[in-house]
């Protein structure tokens, strides 16, 4: 195999690299966030798809806005369309933080955060902020639900106004311990309601 080094002019002069096949997102449904004690898509229900039409599906989350101060914005997955969402997960989380006074700045695990064989809510960002410009915001991941083979691996990643004037970068993977197909994910707050905000789902060709 050989190696090709350019140099900058000769990568300014190429006018193609050839065809990159980066994947087309579908958009399938977004839920508006009012009061909501709950927000969850079920596979059948209300025009959502979470099914074997996709190998991968995509959450997007934008400026989610909890009603108690500190609350964590949480989600879990259900194999009978909702009527449990009680899945086995385990689970890593990490944070970076750095504060409006940059007295704080740290990069680290937390432990308190992830789950190892639990059936509890995962967290994706904590300690949300309530005041009125205080939000998170952030993707969620989840591979392969519709496989009777393989357990469910999810990636996140959120960036958080926490309740104390922090900025966080809050990342979370793992995988639900099961190999039933995973047909239905909910999204709530460990206390309180999600006071505003918008979630889409999206599948990826």
């Amino acid at each position: 195999m050989s190696i090709v080094t350019l140099n900058d002019r000769a990568v300014r002069s190429v006018t193609a690299f050839g065809s990159i096949h980066t994947g087309s997102m579908v958009f399938i449904k977004k839920l508006t966030a009012s009061s909501s004690g709950t927000l969850s898509f079920v596979d059948g229900a209300s025009s959502v798809v979470l099914d074997s039409t996709y190998k991968e599906y995509v959450f997007t989350f934008k400026d989610i806005h909890p009603s108690a101060d500190g609350a964590s914005f949480q989600f879990q997955c259900s194999t009978d369309s909702g009527s449990n969402y009680n899945k086995t997960i385990t689970s890593s989380f990490f944070r970076a933080r750095h504060d409006e006074a940059d007295s704080i700045a740290s990069l680290a695990y937390a432990g308190n955060d992830d789950l190892a064989q639990s059936t509890n809510f995962q967290n994706l960002a904590i300690e949300v902020g309530n005041g009125n410009d205080e939000c998170c915001s952030g993707f969620l991941h989840l591979f392969n639900p519709s496989s009777t083979t393989f357990v469910k691996h999810y990636i996140s990643r959120f960036s958080n106004y926490e309740d104390d004037s922090i900025a966080r970068d809050e990342n979370s993977a793992g995988y639900m311990n099961t190999t039933s197909a995973i047909d239905a994910v909910q999204f709530k707050m460990s206390s309180g309601n999600i006071d505003s905000g918008d979630i889409c789902l999206y599948g990826i060709l």
